[in-house]
């Protein structure tokens, strides 16, 4: 399968984001084929561009999260940046930006603005609040949208600082999938559309699950919980004696059962169902067994039994895991181990199955490396992009 079977090959995103959730979000989109443009400040760039740590003279999150894109330098808060918009607007396809609403109002780029110029546009804003709501123009991070949404909370015990910024990844791949299904829409009326993913929403559709009890009338009052509320023995993590740890995720009563015998202790395979102290006391009879032999004579143990029992992996020992080198998961150029996004293409004919993830590994650009180019592409003359290099605009 050659880069023109990727499935965006030939459409061109518009990314006017900073920081997280956009630069995800068109990296996913990068990957997939397509040609991102990000547009930065001349002043510093992206300001993940000089978040530590630093290698080669940027941030590390700079190199994983931009590569596979082109950067032009232009100065969106510059009168004169207006006119540079709406010229390179007709070439592309989707324009994203994560500003709150009155500051993409007051640069030019909202969605009411952009969409009367330039109706075939598919525009995707991924602001902290939407669009409206009281809370439409207030700043704030991944951790407030956690907090408000109660998603820090359904985490159970004392809430503490978040380490993955789950709304922050989440909201990017829903703004992926809503710029998909603006783009088919399109193909089907011929009009743009508009996509817009809030945060603190995301983060909010995610407390679904832990969450249940809260959104049925009368369930908060019911007995039982599902495993996964992590009391439960056979959904749980374990220290071993080597001061590392195992992860469990024996739900289905089978699972359980091949673990307790492979344990030698068949007897509590009947205990799935325990509640309260029964239960616990399960759980620490598997703690205290746990805890007298090393990791990998656990894992060894049990390698051949499908029990759902996996290591508890640093990152590098994530990145070095069997099943990671046996695929394409990862990518290594230079000093930088890229992760890819994890969009598998796959093209089957007789007795062939060919995977791509999508297109081959880019660094990251330095600050405006392709303003030219993109600028020439869009119609721009030479003697213009002097003069607003002149007066500070790119």
């Amino acid at each position: 399968m050659n880069n023109v079977d990727l499935p965006l090959e030939g459409v061109r995103v518009l990314d006017l984001t900073r920081l997280l959730p956009g630069a995800y979000c068109t990296l996913v989109l990068a990957d997939l084929g397509a040609d991102v443009v990000k547009v930065e400040d001349p002043r510093g760039g992206d300001p993940t561009r000089s978040v530590p740590p630093i290698v080669d003279g940027a941030s590390v999150y700079h190199h994983l999260f931009n590569r596979n894109k082109r950067s032009v330098a232009v100065d969106l808060r510059s009168p004169e940046a207006a006119a540079i918009v709406d010229a390179l607007a007709p070439r592309f396809d989707v324009v994203v930006h994560n500003f709150r609403p009155r500051v993409a109002r007051r640069l030019g780029v909202d969605a009411a603005a952009l969409g009367a110029r330039h109706p075939r546009l598919v525009h995707a804003t991924i602001s902290g609040f939407g669009r409206s709501g009281p809370y439409a123009d207030r700043a704030a991070h991944d951790i407030n949208y956690e907090a408000l949404s109660g998603l820090l909370a359904a985490r159970g015990g004392t809430p503490h600082v978040p380490q993955m910024l789950v709304a922050d990844i989440a909201a990017a791949s829903h703004t992926v999938g809503g710029i998909l299904a603006a783009l088919y829409r399109r193909e089907r009326t011929g009009e743009g559309a508009v996509v817009d993913i809030a945060l603190h929403g995301t983060a909010l559709s995610l407390v679904m699950f832990p969450g249940a009890r809260a959104l049925v009338d009368g369930a908060a009052s019911l007995a039982g919980d599902l495993a996964v509320a992590g009391g439960d023995a056979c959904y749980n993590l374990y220290e071993t004696a080597d001061g590392k740890h195992l992860a469990l995720g024996a739900l289905e009563e089978k699972f359980w059962r091949r673990f307790c015998e492979r344990l030698g202790r068949p007897d509590l395979a009947g205990t799935q169902g325990a509640t309260g102290e029964d239960q616990m006391r399960v759980l620490n009879e598997i703690r205290a067994i746990l805890r007298t032999r090393p990791r990998a004579d656990w894992l060894a143990l049990f390698a051949d039994e499908d029990v759902c029992l996996t290591p508890v992996n640093t990152i590098t020992e994530a990145l070095d895991d069997p099943h990671v080198r046996a695929g394409d998961a990862v990518a290594r150029e230079g000093r930088v181990t890229y992760i890819r996004t994890p969009i598998t293409i796959v093209e089957e004919s007789p007795g062939k199955i060919d995977r791509r993830r999508g297109v081959p590994i880019r660094p990251a650009p330095a600050l405006g490396a392709h303003t030219d180019e993109v600028l020439t592409e869009a119609g721009v003359p030479s003697s213009e992009r002097a003069r607003l290099r002149q007066i500070g605009v790119l």
